[in-house]
């Protein structure tokens, strides 16, 4: 379930057509429940929100009472790390799993792309809150996620130093308590050559494999990477559609 806007505006976006909240449709807590259980009803394994940030009281709500009405399937919350711990604790209990990005350990493209030179300091204290409410995965016998945390991270083209920054970070806070999603995914959106000539390319078989190196040189096991045919035009839905 995608949620019309975003806290962040990374230039990058691949789902610019939704995070800048030009789309989408208006439902109430009500109804936003009712949405649950249809997609229940409809075959989902978990409820996947996604950019709720700035719904999430009212996303609590649903999620309670969608509970009160014996409504078990996981609830995955599908963020971008820029999350305040206290509004993190509004979900305390609520959540199961925490699916976060990790963009950035450093300030300067954390700026330069995001608008948010405090990335990283705000990403770890958010994350440390999301582990402390899930502190380690659990898995299903068919390997679906039942609780835990789950952080993305996407390596941007050019950008292979912050990325190890940002795998040692986290082995070094989190070890094998969290799982890590080493993406190769981005996908250059129309036009962000204009001022981001660096931006305006795939990332190379070479630098992911050289921040997959670093991982499994870090020691860290618990990860997920990606094949870079992932990286089309395809994968990138047309929300106005």
């Amino acid at each position: 379930m995608f949620f019309s806007g975003c806290a962040l505006h990374c230039v990058y976006c691949q789902n610019h057509l939704i995070s800048k909240g030009n789309t989408g449709e208006i439902v109430s807590p009500g109804r936003l429940k009712e949405i649950f259980f249809e997609l229940k009803d409809d075959g989902a394994d978990n409820i996947n929100l996604i950019t709720g940030d700035h719904f999430i009281p009212l996303i609590a709500d649903s999620i309670s009472d969608a509970r009160s009405d014996g409504f078990d399937l996981p609830f995955i919350f599908n963020c971008s790390g820029y999350e305040k711990p206290d509004t993190l604790r509004l979900l305390d209990g609520l959540i199961d799993v925490y699916l976060p990005d990790f963009k950035y350990m450093e300030e300067e493209p954390a700026e330069k792309y995001s608008n948010a030179p405090d990335y990283p300091e705000v990403a770890k204290e958010a994350l440390e809150e999301m582990v402390r409410q899930r502190p380690c995965c659990i898995f299903d016998e068919n390997g679906l996620i039942k609780e835990g945390v789950i952080v993305r991270h996407l390596l941007l083209p050019g950008h292979v130093t912050n990325s190890k920054k940002v795998l040692d970070y986290l082995h070094d806070a989190f070890g094998d308590a969290i799982y890590i999603s080493i993406m190769s995914q981005y996908t250059p959106m129309p036009h962000i050559g204009d001022k981001y000539p660096e931006l305006d390319r795939r990332v190379t078989k070479r630098e992911y494999e050289r921040l997959v190196d670093h991982a499994i040189a870090l020691g860290i096991e618990n990860a997920f990477i990606q094949d870079r045919s992932v990286a089309r035009e395809s994968f990138i839905p047309d929300f106005t559609d």
